[in-house]
């Protein structure tokens, strides 16, 4: 997974589409944590993909060889405030 084209300046408006479009290429990284983390990622209630989010960050804190999904992650935890006003 590459940033190559990310910005400082990271996006904090994204609603649930928006956010479902960085997990997807994580949930297909081919780590199994990862996978079995958001496999229902379409279905999942606000609150358990804020559950699910949190606890892949702190599973993946540590692992510097994904950092690069770190990033995705932490970029999506700092927008999961909107999924309670998307529904």
């Amino acid at each position: 997974m590459s940033n190559d084209y990310e910005t400082l300046r990271w996006p904090t408006n994204l609603d649930r589409a928006g956010i479902e479009k960085r997990l997807v290429p994580i949930r297909d990284s081919g780590i199994a944590e990862l996978a079995g983390r958001f496999k229902n990622l379409e279905k999942m209630t606000a609150a358990q993909l804020g559950g699910a989010v949190v606890a892949a960050l702190s599973w993946i804190q540590g692992k510097p060889e994904h950092r690069a999904i770190a990033t995705q992650l932490e970029m999506v935890a700092m927008n999961l405030k909107n999924l309670k006003r998307s529904g």
